[in-house]
């Protein structure tokens, strides 16, 4: 099996990394282009042969086609984001462009590659924002209070809506927070 996972070099893709290495995939990470890299979290995945660097960006659609087709994945892990709230108030045109479209392009680079590929976008409690009532459940009524949000509102339906309208395998994870 392989996969593909974007946002790789965060902690919960540094560590998805090393879950589907242990179970025997080749897993691709990819990163942006950019004249420092983060590794932080995946410094001790740079020698292991069943992982690759690739590069890409959840905001230029041709990337994340020549990433597919590059690594040509059973599965793709959306964890890519502008995964800061706050700062989503002062950049809400990058946040929504990253956060909220770049889930767009992703899945529409996988419909154009026409391979079936499983998909996951990982959600966000954020897209609760104002909660109704507590404990949140799957059919609590999304309420979201940033850009941050929002953008996590609409990757969170357009992959709802790509799995409908394409019959794609599609699913999402709403994640709290967590370390």
């Amino acid at each position: 099996m392989k996969a593909l996972i974007t946002g790789v070099n965060g902690m919960d893709g540094s560590h998805l990394a090393d879950l589907l290495i242990s179970k025997g995939y080749i897993v691709y990470g990819m990163e942006r282009r950019s004249s420092i890299k983060n590794r932080i979290n995946t410094h001790h995945l740079v020698d292991n042969t069943n992982f690759h660097f690739i590069n890409g960006d959840l905001t230029d659609q041709n990337s994340l086609l020549r990433c597919i087709k590059e690594s040509d994945p059973d599965e793709i892990y959306n964890l890519g984001s502008q995964s800061f709230v706050g700062e989503s108030w002062n950049t809400p045109e990058q946040t929504s462009d990253v956060t909220g479209l770049g889930v767009l392009r992703v899945l529409e680079a996988i419909r154009e590659y026409g391979k079936s590929i499983k998909f996951y976008q990982a959600s966000s409690s954020e897209m609760f924002g104002k909660v109704q009532f507590s404990p949140q459940t799957e059919s609590t009524p999304f309420y979201p209070r940033s850009p941050y949000g929002v953008s996590k509102l609409y990757g969170h339906w357009i992959t709802t809506n790509y799995r409908e309208s394409y019959n794609m395998f599609n699913v999402s994870g709403i994640l709290f927070n967590h370390e």
